[in-house]
């Protein structure tokens, strides 16, 4: 098992299956969490670990950055995010907005948050939630979705190409399929399709504990079918 006792971890999406996976992954290696969300998913979130910080913010309004900044931490897990389907000839300027505001701006916004700290402390880890469409660049009647998800993984890793020499890295963990939820069951998606979010929780505890000079910065995670 991963150790990650000296680490202080802020977690978007606090709540999600994702989210949660991971929250209780890093609770057994030892960190410590901050917890970052939205009403009862948070809630729940905050009822079942226990964290230093829980912050109920709108990560994609641009007031939400002062009161991150107000938290030291030294790894940032973001899995704030949104998945929607359209025929690219329908899609409209709001389903753009939207898609973007949920994937990328709400990534933008925590960044902005945590990074004065890190580079203050000169020490410090992102790691953003890409996704399988954005690795392979394609998406069929998912094109925005695709588009957002790219511009986290590029975004992620400018930063860390920017910032690495100041003790700053990055991460991008590509879910190369569907994450086992319940809302994806009953989407209709077998259990031998998806990811278990307990296994990709894992590989997320794995890659954080990599030393600077075996640091992952894409880290994809497939089905085992």
């Amino acid at each position: 098992m991963a150790n990650l006792g000296s680490s202080t971890v802020m977690l978007t999406g606090a709540g999600g299956a994702l989210a949660t996976a991971i929250a209780q992954e890093l609770e057994d290696a030892g960190a410590q969490l901050v917890l970052v969300g939205r009403g009862e998913a948070l809630a729940r979130a905050a009822d079942r670990f226990p964290a230093t910080e829980v912050i109920d913010v709108d990560l994609a309004d641009p007031a939400c950055v002062e009161q991150l900044r107000r938290v030291k931490v030294d790894t940032l897990i973001h899995t704030t995010g949104d998945y929607a389907q359209q025929d690219a000839q329908k899609a409209t300027d709001q389903d753009l907005r939207e898609m973007f505001d949920s994937n990328m701006l709400t990534l933008f916004h925590a960044v902005q948050g945590v990074l004065p700290g890190m580079i203050k402390q000169k020490d410090g880890l992102i790691m953003g939630v890409s996704a399988g469409q954005a690795a392979r660049l394609s998406g069929p009647k998912a094109a925005l979705y695709t588009a957002s998800k790219a511009a986290v993984a590029a975004y992620v890793l400018s930063v860390h190409d920017e910032l690495k020499a100041k003790g700053v890295r990055g991460i991008v963990l590509y879910p190369m399929g569907a994450i086992d939820t319940p809302e994806n069951r009953e989407a209709g998606l077998k259990w031998e399709e998806t990811i278990d979010p307990r296994g990709l929780a894992k590989s997320v505890a794995h890659a954080l504990t990599r030393p600077d000079r075996a640091h992952v910065t894409e880290l994809k995670v497939y089905p085992d079918h």
